[in-house]
């Protein structure tokens, strides 16, 4: 991990690309449940599991991390900001529901490569204000704190701590999608079944009957691929086979990317951009 980095509070240093939505009232997990693609309704209190947000031709519009606070709270992480475009979206169905939608402002969120304190698994540990969930592995240690913001100066992000957290999700096998790639994926294709971020069993939300259909026909064509590639290679960039494009890379942090590729293909080398796409291991551990 980089050295002098700016702490926020606690030691850790903050995510500031990380966004909080916060769903409150007695309608929350009700509202939540129906509208995103895990069984919020199942999950225990002061727990977390993945999620996400798909579209009705069940593409991926967003992946976050889900966190039942309380009874009449629930908390989405939402690594890759837009928390006000999907609050608003989110609005057009709450209809006579009592939850409320807003974006937490008066909260951060921070890492550490270091195993939590108290956070196991996918139960939280509560200390006052601050939350802490265990984002990591025996491999590969990781820990992410959510607490008020600090009254001090914001000292910002150091850039290489947030290439090193972004670079250990891919690692994990979790999308990080920028904004060309929203709603080009199923959430098959994107790996999610891997976190447990879907449900095939639960009743209806958007896409879920093309999700139960690629299930449970087992017409899932392509996988998401761990892929060491050259620094400056772009979202939606082709993947290379034999003079041949046979994927996409779907998420980028400096020489790693997420590319959803065949499920089989030949062992003949890879390239993106014509330089060589080496596929790399994904680490496992990190279902909720």
């Amino acid at each position: 991990m980089p050295d002098n980095l700016p702490m926020d509070f606690n030691g850790f240093p903050r995510l500031s690309g990380h966004q909080l939505l916060s769903l409150d009232g007695i309608d929350a997990a009700a509202f939540a449940h129906a509208q995103f693609a895990s069984d919020v309704t199942a999950l225990p209190e002061r727990h977390w599991q993945w999620s996400a947000w798909l579209s009705a031709k069940g593409r991926t519009i967003a992946v976050f991390q889900l966190i039942r606070v309380s009874p009449e709270q629930i908390l989405l992480v939402l690594a890759d900001g837009d928390a006000d475009a999907i609050a608003s979206q989110l609005q057009r169905f709450v209809f006579r529901r009592k939850v409320r939608i807003t974006v937490c402002e008066d909260r951060i969120v921070a890492g550490s490569f270091t195993a939590p304190e108290a956070a196991t698994g996918a139960a939280i540990a509560v200390d006052g204000e601050t939350l802490e969930l265990d984002v990591g592995s025996d491999a590969l240690p990781r820990t992410l704190r959510i607490a008020p913001r600090p009254a001090a100066t914001d000292t910002g992000e150091e850039a290489g701590f947030a290439l090193a957290w972004r670079q250990s999700d891919l690692r994990f096998g979790v999308p990080r999608l920028a904004a060309d790639q929203r709603e080009q994926w199923t959430p098959q294709q994107l790996g999610l079944d891997r976190l447990n971020g879907y449900s095939v069993k639960k009743g209806c939300y958007p896409g879920q009957e093309i999700v139960a259909r690629t299930h449970f026909l087992g017409k899932a064509k392509r996988a998401l691929q761990l892929l060491r590639v050259g620094d400056g290679v772009a979202s939606g960039a082709s993947v290379q086979q034999n003079g041949a494009a046979i994927g996409t890379v779907a998420s980028v942090a400096g020489d790693l990317a997420l590319a959803v590729l065949p499920l089989e293909i030949a062992p003949d080398p890879l390239s993106v951009q014509d330089i060589a796409a080496v596929p790399l291991p994904l680490l496992d551990g990190l279902a909720r």
